[in-house]
């Protein structure tokens, strides 16, 4: 009965803020907390409170109050994330009314690597981390403050533009070797140039329509390796290419990663005992609602669907912890490729298969007779992060067509949409001279 009362207490004082009477709100609002046990008045009452001042220091304690009682208000979050200074007030963004996307060429920020002592193209080397110069053969370290990629607040990045865009315009670089302006597809991160070889990559941290990348697992080995590891998988599956192969190319595919909370609200049904005369017993249904506790870490979902299906089956293969901080060095002469999913979107994706697989579990680890129904309103997409991983990439022409192959470039997994043969031959005729040289 309380409770109640203190909605409503609570209900008046949000109709008076919006009102502009911030005097009768604060009222209201104060005595709705006061009185009230319910953990959801308490964090809403703290953030209208947090509201009605410009102190820093109370709005910071009225927004810390309020996510103690509900550590997943996604507006007190992004209240305390602008105070931080994590967050910008003009990068906030109407996630239903979002700006159409830009049209034609952009001027794109690259950074260009060449040697420091004689000028030469420097480029990264697949030996765990450093740079290498392609003429007078300086090596130069990559080294990174922290040793893991750290993960982005997700209410954060979706209150701006860069949590629901994705590359649609092309951009155009000015190449700081030899001035020559070049344009980069909409889908790539780093390029080439044509005229002098300068590697450049695409400074994202700039740019305000889309998320940088948080990680990157570097290349473990180089192109002659990669050539072997491919022969030993199709003489492995027993593949015969019916044309000549071309040498495998190493690029970067991006794939996002998420880690939930929250609950699932779910109704089953349970198998009790019912005492009957004589002492017999006699099994029935009983209905039953609770929550269960979800805490999941690192759902992988691709943020590319050029390559869906192998490099889905290939992603499990990757040791994700592995991911060192971002660090466009790691780019340096090496294709990568920007994300076309948007964050918003494959977020949307991990809550899904998230709860696929509490629907699949739940009756097994509650001992529930059947499960009727289940609810994710209350599940949280916490955080995320966004890596490269790194991929050579072969084409197979096999049964009349051409076919995909990735191999895992942390460990040499390797992955296709060839379904497996028992035919004889192989793939050494074609790629012997290469493994050899």
């Amino acid at each position: 009965m309380i409770d109640d009362y203190s909605k409503e207490l609570l209900r008046s004082g949000i109709t008076e803020a919006k009102s502009g009477d911030k005097d009768a709100a604060r009222q209201y609002i104060d005595r709705a907390i006061y009185m009230t046990s319910d953990h959801d008045v308490m964090a809403e009452g703290w953030y209208w409170m947090s509201q009605f001042t410009d102190d820093p220091v109370e709005k910071r304690k009225a927004l810390e109050n309020c996510l103690s009682n509900d550590l997943q208000h996604a507006r007190a979050r992004r209240a305390l994330a602008i105070l931080d200074g994590k967050l910008k007030p003009d990068e906030i963004v109407d996630p239903d009314a979002l700006p159409p996307a830009p049209e034609g060429l952009q001027q794109a920020d690259a950074q260009r690597f060449v040697c420091p002592k004689c000028g030469g193209r420097m480029t990264y080397a697949p030996d765990g981390g450093s740079l290498v110069c392609e003429y007078c053969s300086r090596n130069q370290t990559i080294k990174t403050q922290s040793s893991s990629a750290d993960e982005k607040d997700f209410i954060v990045a979706m209150a701006t533009l860069r949590g629901h865009g994705r590359p649609l315009a092309e951009q155009v670089f000015q190449c700081q070797g030899c001035g020559a302006q070049f344009i980069l597809p909409p889908d790539q991160l780093s390029a080439t140039c044509a005229y002098c070889g300068s590697a450049h990559v695409v400074s994202l941290e700039k740019s305000k329509d889309l998320l940088a990348p948080d990680g990157v697992i570097p290349h473990a080995f180089d192109q002659k390796h990669a050539v072997q590891l491919l022969v030993d998988w199709v003489e492995q599956n027993k593949i015969k290419p019916e044309k000549q192969v071309d040498w495998p190319r190493g690029l970067y595919l991006p794939l996002w990663t998420f880690d939930l909370g929250g609950e699932v609200d779910y109704i089953g049904e349970i198998i009790e005992q019912d005492e009957v005369d004589f002492g017999r017993r006699q099994p029935k249904m009983v209905q039953v609602h609770d929550t269960y506790p979800i805490l999941v870490h690192d759902i992988p979902i691709p943020a590319s669907r050029k390559l869906s299906a192998p490099f889905v089956r290939l992603v499990s293969t990757f040791d994700l912890r592995a991911a060192q901080p971002y660090d466009a060095r790691y780019l340096a002469s090496w294709p990568a490729e920007l994300y076309d999913i948007p964050m918003a979107d494959a977020s949307l994706d991990a809550r899904s298969q998230t709860l696929a697989r509490v629907r699949h579990d739940l009756p097994n680890q509650l001992s529930l007779a059947r499960l009727i129904s289940t609810s994710s309103a209350n599940m949280t997409v916490e955080s995320f992060r966004l890596d490269l991983l790194p991929v050579w990439m072969a084409e197979i022409w096999f049964e009349g067509r051409s076919h995909l192959v990735l191999i895992n470039g942390q460990n040499g997994a390797a992955q296709s949409d060839i379904a497996v043969k028992s035919d004889k031959g192989g793939l050494m005729e074609w790629l012997a001279d290469l493994v050899n040289d």
